[in-house]
């Protein structure tokens, strides 16, 4: 488990026949679950100043490739009695989202993502959502997309610094989201959230 708070921008030394080594100042150890852009990876190899990790095939269908390369978010996976920031994040990513909008918002800035219409569902106006391994507060929701407005601080250290129109993004819904949805869930019936709040009002 993680909390969406990344811990270092580390670097991609090289990503050759499903395994990738990263240079970090984080030693993890070989067995070691990581998080590299968002993706819960294990550490299978550990040398000095480096670790690599293995990417499955099925993990390189779902992952956006093209972002390991360079600089990466890595997240070392919680330890019992860390302290819990950010949100519970699961490493486990669920589909692609492209940036579609960047605009500036006084300091910050707005990145508008789109998504597939079957996980739009699990995003909520004010709710949590993870991208590339960062924790973010949605503030507006669309059909399908939604806006994030990213402060300064963020921007600089993270990879949104580098984020295009266009760019691919791994992206995490938020976890009980996904349960609240599904638990509720009528068959043969659209669920929307004004019916799952209207449900869990009786209770």
């Amino acid at each position: 488990m993680f909390t969406g708070l990344i811990r270092e921008m580390a670097e991609v030394i090289s990503l050759k026949n499903d395994y990738l080594t990263i240079k970090a100042k984080y030693k993890p150890g070989i067995g070691d679950s990581i998080a590299v852009n968002g993706a819960c990876l294990t550490v299978v190899r550990v040398a000095s100043g480096t670790f690599t990790v293995e990417l499955s095939l099925e993990s390189q269908k779902i992952l956006a490739m093209e972002n390991y390369r360079g600089s990466v978010h890595i997240e070392p996976a919680m330890m019992m009695g860390d302290r819990f920031e950010g949100h519970i994040v699961q490493g486990h990513v669920d589909c692609l989202g492209t940036i579609t909008s960047i605009k500036q918002n006084g300091k910050s800035t707005d990145f508008i993502i789109s998504l597939p219409s079957d996980y739009s569902r699990y995003i909520i106006p004010k709710g949590s959502v993870t991208i590339d391994g960062v924790s973010l507060t949605v503030n507006e929701v669309f059909e399908n997309s939604f806006r994030l407005t990213i402060i300064p601080h963020t921007v600089e250290n993270t990879l949104f610094k580098t984020y295009k129109i266009g760019t691919k993004v791994n992206l995490e819904t938020d976890m009980f989201a996904r349960y609240i949805f599904n638990m509720f869930k009528p068959k043969d019936e659209k669920l929307t959230w004004d019916k799952v709040e209207s449900i869990m009002s009786r209770y």
